[in-house]
């Protein structure tokens, strides 16, 4: 009897062990990690994040020979927003995100840094900054949101546009009811500047510009034109206002199963598909601007940026105190 009891747990404690596999991220026989992971955004497989992230994918399976794979999830499939989205990075129910900073502030307060109206002069400067300590460290400060950063891709310089009135000055465009991120320093910025900013999910915004709710919003022309805000607004002013990096970024609990070579990995071509998605980017712009000219859309080239940053200039300083001068002159100050 005694025989036949200890036969019983032992085929019951086999049963159960082989149970306990399962999921999308296991081990094999050898103990290697192995893992089907999701990646998500809010923008359609056309953007450059996605072009970028299909990159990123297609290299890590090579370089994993096969062990890791990843899934992507474009047009907001795995939540209505990005706040949703990273929250569900958080819970571990997505794995990797790739998006603007503007939501990621609400969980990182440091990121708002980069929200930061005229704080960059172009591309080249940029780079500087956020390849370098002063990036790494923003990105090292999500992991207190069990977030975990791995580099800067890129959603580009944003600018204003509406369905009412071609914009040039802060004048032209007082009163504007535009749809902003849930972000304060983009809110203060817009209430400074005289228009009505309006926090919306990005889900909603299209909608909300064909039916007139809003008059505009503000984004790089990756998005406009992904999104094919030309079917729904007139003017698209170059205003330059805000550079939006757009940190790529692993769920802690994800990145905690994996071990430091496969860490090490992702680290790395993170960084490297940054160099890729910018420089995509940044060379379609003048493309697409064109073609949507084409379509109807008004490009107003000549905006009185001086006009802006003035208009802007109360937000840009009440900044500076809340982060520090000498963090926002450290930006500035880089060369």
């Amino acid at each position: 009897m005694k025989k036949l009891v200890a036969i019983l747990v032992l085929l019951v404690f086999v049963i159960v062990a082989a149970g306990c596999g399962g999921g999308s991220k296991s081990a094999d026989k050898g103990g290697e990690y192995k893992a089907t992971l999701k990646l998500t955004s809010t923008q359609t497989k056309d953007h450059p994040y996605m072009v970028g992230a299909q990159k990123f994918a297609d290299l890590i399976k090579e370089r994993s020979k096969g062990r890791i794979q990843i899934t992507l999830y474009p047009d907001g499939q795995l939540g209505k927003g990005e706040r949703e989205m990273l929250e569900g990075l958080q819970q571990g129910t997505i794995d990797i995100y790739v998006g603007s900073t503007g939501p990621v502030g609400n969980f990182s307060p440091s990121m708002n840094i980069l929200d930061i109206p005229f704080l960059f002069r172009d591309f080249a400067h940029v780079d500087k900054v956020l390849d370098g300590p002063i990036g790494q460290n923003l990105l090292k400060d999500l992991e207190k949101a069990n977030l975990i950063g791995l580099a800067f891709w890129e959603n580009g310089f944003r600018h204003l546009t509406n369905s009412k009135v071609a914009v040039k000055t802060p004048e032209d465009a007082k009163g504007l009811k535009i749809r902003v991120m849930e972000n304060k320093v983009h809110l203060l910025a817009w209430k400074t500047a005289g228009l009505n900013p309006t926090p919306m999910a990005w889900g909603e915004v299209y909608p909300a510009l064909q039916q007139k709710v809003i008059d505009g919003q503000e984004n790089p022309v990756a998005v406009f034109y992904a999104s094919k805000f030309w079917e729904v607004q007139k003017y698209f002013s170059l205003t330059q206002h805000v550079y939006s990096p757009a940190p790529f970024i692993v769920s802690k609990k994800t990145w905690d199963k994996m071990p430091k070579a496969d860490q090490e990995l992702f680290r790395k071509t993170a960084m490297e598909v940054a160099q890729f998605q910018r420089k995509i980017n940044r060379d379609a712009e003048a493309a697409k601007l064109k073609e949507m000219e084409g379509k109807g859309l008004t490009v107003i080239r000549d905006v009185d940026k001086a006009a802006w940053q003035k208009a802007m200039k109360p937000a840009f300083d009440e900044f500076s105190k809340q982060f520090g001068k000498d963090k926002i002159d450290a930006i500035m100050n880089t060369k």
